[in-house]
């Protein structure tokens, strides 16, 4: 659709230009503006000399042997107070981290002596990091810009994971069960849990006070930090019981866990039980103050018993050795040397005997009238080793001796009992006797005269009485 527009007015005609004026002087307004401007410049150079400057102080480069997850812009504190940043971060040729750290002004130069170490402020974040900064005596010679500090004066951050990782398998396994069987213990009693909370600030104070006696003494408490030390190296080289031990006590709580019901009722009956053992405490002093007049009493009585101690001591001192070799007699170390062991045997003995003491019985009776032949000849034999004994007892200084009546064939008895000379060996030998192999009991000497001897039992024995000397 086609338009049509008014016709425009026509043009006014224009005035003809003016010869410009000469200004001789400058306005206010034109020096607030060159003032401004300037100003402007300043604070931009000065905000490029902070930015691009640096704004003074002084970097430096640290060896750390791992980064410890830091990143470039983390902070560098000394004393909880950011004074510089982490501004690079490298490997090393032998495998190391190479932090490189800018620090203000107002903290530079370090000194020797300078430490730094990565810290965690909390567990917010993988990457919440921050080195800090333990300066060196100021009485240290200097650091220079871009000094390094030695492995050995830094140190990493130590992660849970790595506290972990000393662990061994059985130990997190049961710390792992510990954790679980916990949170099984307290599910459903968070309103009890909460209840107890409130007397753990009293627990925190008395946990306090008796820290505080417990240091009071400090050789005694060295001593026991000593002892406790040993005691936990002991433990620690028992690490596989321990973890037995732990995994057992998981066990052992996750029983009682599971006995909830019958704790509690052991827990009502408690403050009974408490007063029922009150009233057996009140009870105790007067039977302790009976007790004491008792012992009062029996003071006098111990009196004589003194002296029978002090008497029997020499008898027990005596009796010592004697109880000493009854005791080597009734137990001797080593196999069949004592009378225990003969005891045990003599069960075994009296079976033996059981069977074989009937037979000597019989044995016996049948050599009766073999041996009864002996018994007469028992004075003779009696008489032969008495005689034989005192023939040796005599004795002179050069010792024992004994007297010997040599026969000698050179004479023979006559008449009256008196000694002729013998003429020849065969004369001296004539009053000598042999063959006598059945003599009686009591004819190897002169008869007697009551007729005694020799014995012949009344012709019961078979021997001759008419052989005698």
């Amino acid at each position: 659709m086609a338009t049509t527009s008014p016709p425009s007015p026509p043009a006014s005609p224009q005035p003809p230009p003016r010869p410009p004026a000469r200004r001789t002087r400058a306005s206010g307004g034109d020096i607030g503006r060159i003032l401004a401007v300037g100003a402007l410049a300043l604070v931009v150079l000065i905000v490029a000399y902070i930015l691009f400057a640096g704004g003074g102080g002084a970097s430096y480069h640290l060896i750390f042997g791992e980064a410890g997850q830091l990143v470039r812009g983390d902070q560098v504190q000394v004393g909880g107070v950011p004074v510089g940043s982490v501004t690079n971060i490298e490997l090393t040729k032998d495998f190391k981290a190479r932090i490189t750290i800018h620090v203000e002004s107002s903290l530079t130069p370090l000194h020797e002596g300078t430490t730094a170490q990565v810290r965690v402020p909390s567990l917010s974040s993988v990457a919440n990091r921050y080195i800090l900064l333990s300066p060196g005596p100021n009485n240290n010679p200097a650091l220079a810009d871009g000094a390094t500090l030695p492995a050995s004066a830094t140190k990493e951050v130590v992660d849970l994971d790595q506290l972990f990782n000393t662990l061994n398998p059985a130990t997190r396994r049961g710390l792992q069960q510990f954790i679980q069987g916990s949170a099984e213990q307290y599910a459903g009693a968070g309103k009890a849990l909460g209840n107890s909370i409130e007397y753990f600030p009293p627990f925190l104070a008395a946990t306090g006070h008796f820290f505080q006696q417990l240091v009071r003494d400090q050789g005694v408490f060295t001593s026991f930090l000593v002892e406790t030390a040993k005691a936990v190296t002991t433990i620690g080289a028992r690490h596989e019981a321990l973890a037995d031990l732990i995994e057992n006590a998981n066990t052992t709580f996750t029983a009682i866990g599971n006995e909830q019901a019958q704790l509690a009722q052991g827990l009502r009956e408690l403050p009974g039980t408490l007063r029922q053992g009150n009233q057996t405490f009140l009870a105790l002093p007067p039977a302790l103050s009976a007790l004491t007049q008792l012992v009062n009493a029996s003071k006098p009585a111990t009196q004589p018993l003194t002296v029978l101690l002090e008497r029997l001591r020499p008898l027990l001192t005596t009796a010592t050795p004697t109880l000493h070799d009854f005791n080597l007699a009734i137990s001797r170390p080593g196999p069949n040397n004592d009378l225990t062991e003969l005891f045990q045997a003599l069960p075994q003995l009296a079976k033996v005997l059981s069977t074989s003491s009937p037979a000597s019985v019989t044995a016996l009776k049948e050599s009766v009238p073999i041996t009864a032949f002996f018994g007469p000849y028992s004075p003779d034999l009696a008489g032969t080793l008495r005689t034989f004994g005192a023939a040796g007892a005599y004795y002179d200084a050069d010792g024992n001796y004994a007297r010997v009546t040599p026969v000698l064939p050179d004479f023979t008895l006559g008449a009256s009992d008196t000694l002729t000379p013998a003429a020849t060996s065969t004369e001296a030998l004539a009053g000598l006797k042999s063959g006598q192999l059945t003599r009686c009991p009591g004819g190897a000497t002169q008869p007697a005269a009551d007729g005694s001897s020799p014995f012949a039992d009344a012709g019961l024995l078979s021997c001759d009485p008419l052989e005698t000397p």
